[in-house]
């Protein structure tokens, strides 16, 4: 965050990454509300973007880069950013993404940092996608599961921050992505000095997800479940394919919202009358000691 006098305080953001889906439009626009979701995260407003991408010198068919850019275009039109400009070089791989300004209210700043003890804990967005992506790259994925993955990851955040905003009582915010649920929770915990407990049962999944967890266990979730395991306990009864789920990096996920408990009813019921499958997924407890696990799944 970076502040001036009289003004609003400027956030800036960076994100960009590989195909996860066949269709160039929709990577466009998912690449976009990825990259804005975390100025939402903190309570801001994206306000500009400067596109980043790496496209092959030869071999894509005609109009793939075009499409890729108005896809992300159109999002990034859907959420008010100016599109200022942008970078572009060769690479075997493709990647695309923005590097996302925004203005936020520094009184009203939301981080990681601020949970407390008595909070509830609400999830704004189901969990499966990086299963999904998985699925897809082996041809697996069933269509109508392709469908519901895409639908979550191209809606934006915005609704979900207004409305948090709008409602108060929000103590700390992020946004669920490559990390994975416990991964960024684990850090949330780290920042706030809290446990944070989740209930399992609780936890909002893509429908339809589960049968493809087996087969759709990616590098990332195996690289999660490495660094986050010895930070978290899981009950006896959170089966593996849950604990998968729970480590399953995702794009354009929702945000993890640990907000007042007197205030998380009337914030729950806002957000799904404004069309935001929120849950209450669990709560925060004091930390236990120093070196217990910061995130505890039951």
């Amino acid at each position: 965050m970076y502040t001036w006098e009289g003004g609003p305080a400027l956030v800036q953001t960076v994100d960009f990454f590989t195909p996860i889906v066949d269709d160039p439009y929709l990577y466009g626009q998912i690449a976009a509300a990825n990259s804005v979701s975390d100025v939402y995260a903190m309570g801001g407003q994206p306000r500009t973007a400067l596109a980043i991408a790496a496209f092959p010198g030869d071999g894509l068919e005609p109009g793939v880069i075009s499409t890729i850019f108005r896809g992300g275009y159109d999002k990034l039109q859907e959420a008010g950013v100016a599109l200022l400009g942008g970078h572009t070089v060769q690479d075997p791989e493709i990647k695309f993404g923005y590097a996302i300004t925004g203005a936020v209210d520094p009184k009203r700043l939301l981080t990681n940092r601020g949970a407390l003890p008595g909070d509830t804990l609400i999830q704004t967005k189901p969990l499966g996608t990086g299963i999904v992506a998985t699925a897809i790259k082996k041809g697996r994925a069933p269509a109508d599961l392709v469908d519901r993955a895409v639908a979550s990851m191209v809606a934006l955040n915005r609704t979900a921050a207004e409305t948090m905003a709008a409602t108060g009582g929000a103590h700390a915010c992020t946004d669920i992505t490559g990390f994975g649920l416990i991964g960024h929770a684990s850090e949330m915990a780290s920042a706030s000095g809290v446990t944070l407990e989740f209930t399992s049962a609780e936890v909002p999944v893509l429908e339809g997800v589960m049968p493809l967890v087996p087969g759709g266990r990616s590098g990332g979730m195996a690289t999660n479940r490495h660094h986050f395991a010895r930070r978290t306990r899981m009950a006896d009864s959170v089966g593996r394919l849950w604990q998968d789920l729970l480590y399953d990096p995702q794009t354009s996920g929702g945000l993890l919202i640990a907000v007042a408990s007197d205030i998380a009813p009337t914030l729950l019921a806002a957000l799904q009358n404004a069309g935001v499958g929120a849950r209450a997924v669990g709560r925060v407890l004091p930390a236990e000691t120093e070196t217990a696990p910061l995130v505890s799944v039951v």
